[in-house]
């Protein structure tokens, strides 16, 4: 028999990291999901038993892994995935999902991606943790905001540190700083117009120079910054919220909505409409 838990976390005060839902599974033989395709990060972490992921690199060819307890894997935004049960031993895991703007620069440091989705411990031991932080924020939907969030952090510090393709830590720049300053500016007037040009002053940069570091950084130019951010709020409002396509919107700085459907379409391939339709909050997976 099927057992399972699931959760939806809903406060969207939280932008450097934040949960979309979490919970665990014990599945059936053969039970699987999929082809689909997310549009946030979804971890699991195999408690027991086996089974396997079909996983579209970065250059479109769609890979095998096999996996056992002990071990995880990671489902990035827009890669097409299908995951499935063993037939004689399938397995239980735990998952969260989540995003955010510190999400894809954890996850590097893990090591972990689309070209490498699987998460191979260094130890029985560290891989444990990441076991052990996941099935807490699983099991602890009555607990505050805060409190998950927190387990949250601890979760990819515990992911970084275990990951056996982990990235070696750089040691902070004066580039950061400027980085972080900027960063912290869009989040709190993304919903405005905003220009490179008034970022950059208020981080005391020439601008080309602020757009080259902003873009070694973030891996993309400060505009589509703004844009990717402006448009991950407007779908989480789309989906927790009953406002209208035009006030969401209008609240995150597309005061034409016609402007507002076409930079969403662009991005995630259809209308605001539509994707509102495809992703309401249900029960399961």
């Amino acid at each position: 028999m099927e057992e399972y838990s699931f959760s939806i976390f809903s406060s969207e005060n939280f932008l450097d990291l934040t949960i979309y839902q979490y919970g665990w599974e014990q599945c059936t033989p053969l039970h699987s999901f999929g082809p689909f395709i997310r549009n946030h990060y979804l971890f699991h972490y195999i408690v027991t038993g086996r089974g396997f992921l079909n996983s579209n690199g970065p250059d479109g060819a769609t890979r095998r892994y096999e996996l056992e307890a002990g071990q995880g894997f990671l489902l990035s935004p827009g890669q097409v995935n299908t995951y499935c049960a063993d037939k004689r031993d399938p397995w239980k895991y735990v998952w969260v999902e989540f995003d955010g703007l510190r999400a894809a620069e954890s996850l590097d440091k893990a090591g972990l991606s689309i070209a490498q989705p699987v998460f191979l411990p260094l130890s029985a031991e560290t891989g444990e943790r990441v076991g052990e932080e996941l099935l807490y924020i699983a099991t602890h939907a009555n607990l505050g905001p805060l409190n998950l969030i927190g387990h949250l952090y601890l979760f990819m510090d515990a992911l970084i540190a275990a990951s056996a393709s982990r990235q070696e830590t750089k040691p902070s720049q004066l580039r950061d700083f400027y980085i972080q300053e900027a960063i912290n500016y869009i989040e709190h007037n993304y919903y405005r117009e905003l220009t490179v040009e008034e970022i950059a002053d208020v981080c005391k940069l020439n601008r080309s120079y602020f757009s080259k570091i902003f873009k070694e950084f973030a891996g993309c130019a400060p505009q589509e910054f703004i844009i990717r951010l402006r448009l991950s709020k407007a779908a989480d409002l789309m989906k927790l919220s009953n406002d209208s396509i035009g006030e969401i919107a209008a609240k995150c700085g597309y005061p034409n909505q016609l402007h507002f459907s076409r930079a969403f379409r662009k991005r995630y391939g259809i209308s605001p409409r539509e994707w509102r339709s495809q992703n309401q909050i249900s029960p399961r997976r």
